[in-house]
């Protein structure tokens, strides 16, 4: 808790500083950039999020994203499938991805990084042979889809993606906060040999955290087709399990696994797209996005390492 109180205190810093500082970012339409930006990648940083938790990482999940998009184009359109059979489709499409991962990495004993690594190139040639290479655009169909799924409808003056959001982080805090099944993943991040000799089922929480991840990177991927009305196979997602992996680990996800909450992910996204306005406004160009990304990803690292090794030293 103390751990979200100090990243909720630099939260409210930056924006104050950003809202002094900046007339533009104290706009209606900023505020709505930054809410639909928190939303839509906030929910593939509460799945990888509870991946962490449990000591896994997914390097995929941005390959997962252009693949299910990929798929869920052509069956709108190519194959004029009901879109809630098509989204049913892309959903189940997504939970096979990430029960392949975690079999492969609980059952053949491969590495988390070497899986995912691997299938960050499996499912970016998937969605590219299947689309034989051509972007994939939704054109003027489905408007009715695009009006509940995507930012053209707001809810309560918030847009559609941070409702969706807000509502699978409440999910989420009940299941991991307030579930035994929630304490199992924390033992299973925190030490899998002792969860194991407690009769827990460590590999097939393991397999649920990689399902998860994976589904709502799927998700994402038909919110993101929504919004943006068409899909690269090329290059939809590229990139995007940094933003995934870097809300998760700024919110104080500890990649050794064991420790992380929703609330904390929340407030790492919020940082995560505060971040870009602030440092524009001190004149920094775009092109160094992914610099500031890397360098507030590693800085939490540090802290997050200074912390635990001034905890260890005050237990002894």
């Amino acid at each position: 808790m103390k751990k979200c109180l100090g990243l909720a205190l630099f939260l409210l810093a930056i924006y104050l500083l950003l809202l002094l500082a900046d007339p533009g970012a104290r706009s209606l339409y900023n505020h709505l950039n930054l809410g639909r930006r928190i939303g839509l990648y906030g929910i593939i940083s509460l799945g990888a999020g509870i991946l962490i938790i449990t000591g896994g990482i997914d390097l995929s999940i941005g390959s997962t994203i252009g693949l299910c998009a990929t798929v869920m184009a052509m069956l709108l359109i190519d194959y004029a499938w009901n879109p809630l059979l098509a989204l049913g489709a892309v959903l189940v499409l997504g939970a096979l991805i990430g029960l392949t991962n975690g079999l492969l990495v609980t059952k053949l004993r491969v590495q988390a990084f070497v899986v995912t690594l691997c299938g960050l190139f499996i499912y970016r040639g998937a969605a590219r042979w299947v689309s034989k290479d051509q972007v994939k655009g939704l054109g003027t169909s489905f408007e009715s889809l695009k009006y509940w799924l995507s930012d053209s409808r707001d809810v309560l003056g918030l847009p559609m993606s941070l409702v969706i959001f807000l509502l699978l982080a409440v999910l989420a805090a009940v299941f991991l906060h307030f579930s035994v099944y929630g304490r199992y993943l924390f033992a299973v991040g925190s030490n899998d040999q002792a969860a194991r000799y407690s009769g827990i089922a460590v590999d097939r929480y393991r397999i649920v955290a990689y399902v998860i991840c994976s589904t709502l990177a799927a998700l994402f991927s038909v919110l993101f087709l929504m919004e943006q009305n068409s899909v690269q196979p090329t290059e939809t997602g590229s990139f995007f399990e940094l933003y995934a992996i870097a809300g998760a680990v700024l919110g104080g996800c500890s990649l050794r696994g064991g420790e992380g909450n929703v609330l904390g992910i929340i407030i790492g996204t919020a940082i995560l797209w505060i971040l870009p306005n602030f440092t524009k406004m001190w004149g920094v160009p775009s092109e160094l996005e992914y610099t500031v990304i890397g360098a507030a990803l590693l800085i939490g690292a540090l802290v997050d390492e200074g912390l635990r090794r001034g905890a260890a030293r005050s237990s002894h």
